[in-house]
């Protein structure tokens, strides 16, 4: 058996252990005991170590923020890991893979390894693009080349007056050093370097040529028995980056840590209890599988990390060599025809079953055809449980990122500090149906009602006199309601909160609860977004709250429940989004009126006439219900809704919300006694008005319970939007009904006296496919 050539390391060895590779640039190989590429390494230990090197980048820092840029393959956690520690604006590391759709923003080649070629794929391009002084973190420096290299590179694009080279070693010689102080001299910049351990490397003559005289070394061996395989779907949400290669912006941070501990949770519920894991990445994929390691370590299971590599390390079973044993395997990204190489996979006295996290580039067959890594696993024994990510859509992720809220008067007639809707912009598309022709598309299921647009109903003088009139009535109740519901929010939740309204019943509500709060001496940010029954809540939407505000502030608001699907849908909705891995929102909603006793935060549960229910966009700030088509709403993009400024002179939105402000001083000395009443109660949700929905379906031989619209606000829609076919009322003369007999009789629908009804009345949809 030939000898390994003797690396003499100074300083350093706590740190790295010498290996050897076949490599005609460079035949020596460094293997960190401390960063989980090649070694099989404790999670913690791993952090650890990152976040000592991001300690002592602060301390250089001394306070001044900075961006962090990691280096593929190795340094891709690291980096990750030192820009947490720092809580950095920004992380972006470099990458070997090319990604369909994304233009490479700059470029830069690594003289000395085995694969040359660093992409930078900011998504969207000008992501990284800030003037903060820039962190370059690597495992490693010999010479400082491949940091100098991407520091020309980095500045051509955007250039920058401090850049820190952080390494866990540093095995610069002092010409290297000289060479570091000549880049910052010709560039008029100050490049800074830290390390946890700085020393330097003795190599023996004929390296290159010593190595290469070496056996083939002996890989991928053989078990008697082959290993078993499973496989697990990990959940991740859509626009939340599970790496740095798109770049990683600190908004961003918190819901990386929150969807890895979903994943997290799904993977331990496949892995057996009772034996260790080894959490393996595959290349860049490093930080992710790394948290999720470090999670299941937490919780009590024996667990280590490490990650496939494209370095081709020698490898030679002899004690106190690091790379005892080797896999080389097929790449398994389509297009790609190096080898790649997984070193040890396992720790003595123990028998872990390797978890393989991959995202969908490496999810292919090749995985397990033979000479696949999979394959070449099990066949020395080892049970493998793949754990697939569903992947970062870069066009999603971009979109969500470049999403911003539509404000009036470019959108809507609402001021611009009343309300921000997360929507996109669908003024130009032809959304609307005859009304007879979209209720049979959507009752034979053929659409959901999400798909389009009824044509805007306008109402005639006499009607539109009658509202005015309502309004003036009801304008005391609506602000005693509002002031209501409002105390009840900032007494219960604070007054650090954030309205978010359900497009568009919710958004005059949301704005008249924000006016109340403000003359309260509270300003809170309003926004609106959109909830489809049967299809969620805009999950775009929900992550752009995150990336401007803490979760736990956001308070959503509707104008009033009906039989309760809304705050059902709700609550599914905010639960799906948290088992995708987003964070947790709270489902509590707040509604001006709950005849239905379907939430527990509502200003009074009477049946009473809310004139925001009246008309359609005239009185919801000219912008249409919302839209959500697969043909026009794209991954990333908010859902969508139509503005209709031709409507302008009929419109009322501002009128309704000026005549209810226009009460707070009336109705303040009243508000406290209005809350006491309210808290005074039983608050819990009874559903009472699910209840009597069945009971009126049963009656009346109707399908579904969606035919059923109970409460004055849907029985209005009812008669605006929809084929009524019938409306029930529980009084024959009320006056909160006057503009529903008006509506009744202007399209010839009967209305029928039932004294019994739980509500005060019920719109009934004709069923139009019999």
């Amino acid at each position: 058996m030939s000898p390994l050539p003797h690396l003499q390391l100074h300083g350093v060895g706590d740190l790295v252990r010498p290996g050897l590779r076949r490599n005609p640039r460079r035949a020596h190989l460094l293997v960190s005991t401390v960063l989980g590429k090649h070694l099989p390494t404790a999670p913690q230990v791993v952090l650890d170590a990152g976040n000592r090197l991001g300690d002592r980048v602060a301390a250089t820092l001394a306070g001044t923020p900075a961006a962090v840029f990691g280096f593929a393959e190795t340094a891709t956690a690291l980096g990750h890991n030192v820009a947490d520690r720092i809580s950095a604006p920004v992380y972006l590391h470099s990458t070997r893979r090319a990604v369909p759709g994304v233009v490479p923003a700059g470029r830069f080649e690594e003289g000395h390894s085995h694969a040359t070629d660093h992409l930078l794929l900011p998504v969207p391009a000008d992501l990284f693009d800030t003037d903060l002084p820039l962190v370059l973190v690597d495992d490693e420096i010999s010479t400082g080349a491949t940091a100098l290299d991407a520091i020309a590179a980095l500045h051509r694009r955007r250039p920058r007056d401090r850049y820190v080279i952080a390494s866990l070693v540093d095995l610069r010689t002092p010409a290297s050093r000289a060479a570091t102080a000549a880049v910052a001299t010709a560039l008029g910049v100050t490049i800074d370097t830290v390390c946890l351990a700085a020393g330097s490397i003795d190599l023996p003559d004929g390296l290159i040529d010593a190595v290469a005289a070496l056996p083939e070394p002996e890989l991928n061996p053989i078990a008697p028995q082959r290993g078993r395989t499973a496989r697990v779907e990990l959940p991740w949400p859509a626009t939340v980056p599970d790496g740095g290669r798109h770049g990683v912006p600190s908004a961003d941070r918190d819901r990386f840590t929150i969807a890895a501990g979903a994943a997290a949770e799904t993977l331990a519920r496949a892995l057996p209890t009772d034996r260790p894991a080894l959490v393996i990445g595959h290349e860049e994929l490093m930080y992710l599988p790394l948290r999720i390691a470090a999670i299941l370590a937490e919780h009590g299971r024996t667990v280590r990390f490490q990650t496939t590599t494209r370095s081709p390390g020698y490898v030679a079973d002899r004690s106190g060599y690091p790379l005892r044993r080797g896999f080389r395997f097929t790449a398994p990204e389509l297009g790609e025809s190096a080898p790649r190489y997984l070193y040890n996979a396992g720790w003595p006295d123990a028998d872990p079953v390797v978890v393989l996290i991959i995202d969908p580039p490496a999810d292919t067959p090749a995985l397990t055809e033979p000479g696949g890594l999979v394959d070449v696993l099990t066949a020395a024994g080892t049970d493998v449980v793949v754990a697939a990510l569903p992947g970062v859509d870069p066009a999603a992720l971009r979109a969500a990122r470049t999403a911003a809220p539509l404000t009036g008067p470019g959108f809507g007639s609402y001021a611009a500090d009343e309300v921000a809707w997360l929507v996109q912009d669908l003024s130009a598309v032809r959304l609307e149906a005859p009304t007879i022709e979209r209720e049979r598309r959507i009752q034979s299921g053929a659409a959901h009602y999400a798909e389009s647009l009824p044509v805007e109903y306008q109402p005639d003088a006499a009607y539109r006199a009658l509202f005015d009139r309502a309004l003036a009535d009801s304008a005391r109740r609506l602000a005693l309601a509002v002031a209501t519901v409002t105390e009840l929010v900032l007494a219960e939740r604070g007054t650090e909160i954030v309205l978010a309204s359900l497009a568009r019943a919710g958004t005059p509500i949301g704005i008249l609860m924000r006016r109340w709060a403000g003359y309260r001496g509270h300003p809170v940010p309003h926004y609106t977004l959109s909830i489809v029954r049967d299809r969620g809540i805009d999950p775009v939407a929900l992550d752009y709250l995150v990336r401007h505000h803490d979760p736990s502030s956001v308070v959503f608001v509707d104008g009033w429940t009906g039989k309760g699907a809304i705050a059902r849908e709700l609550t599914a909705a905010l639960a799906g989004y948290r088992a995708a891995g987003g964070p947790a929102f709270d489902d509590d909603l707040a509604v001006l009126a709950d005849p239905g006793y379907c939430v527990r935060t509502f200003g009074t549960r009477d049946d009473f006439l809310i004139a925001s229910a009246c008309l359609n966009s005239t009185v919801s700030g000219l912008v249409s219900r919302t839209v959500l088509n697969p043909q026009l709403i794209g991954p990333g993009e908010f859902h969508g809704a139509k503005f209709y400024p031709e409507l302008a002179p009929d419109d009322v939105s501002n009128v309704l919300l000026d005549t209810v402000s226009a009460e707070f001083g009336a109705i303040a000395g009243q508000v406290p006694g209005a809350v006491a009443a309210v808290t005074a109660g039983d608050r819990t949700p009874t559903w009472t008005g699910w209840a009597s929905v069945e009971r009126v379906r049963t009656e009346y031989g109707i399908a579904s319970v969606n035919f059923v619209k109970p409460g004055v606000g849907e029985t209005t829609r009812v008669l605006l939007r929809r084929m009524p076919w019938r409306v029930l009322v529980r009084e024959p003369n009320a006056p909160e009904h006057e503009h529903i007999r008006l509506l009744a009789t202007t399209r010839g629908v009967p209305v029928e006296v039932v004294p019994d009804l739980a509500y005060s009345c019920m719109g009934l949809i004709k069923d139009v496919t019999e």
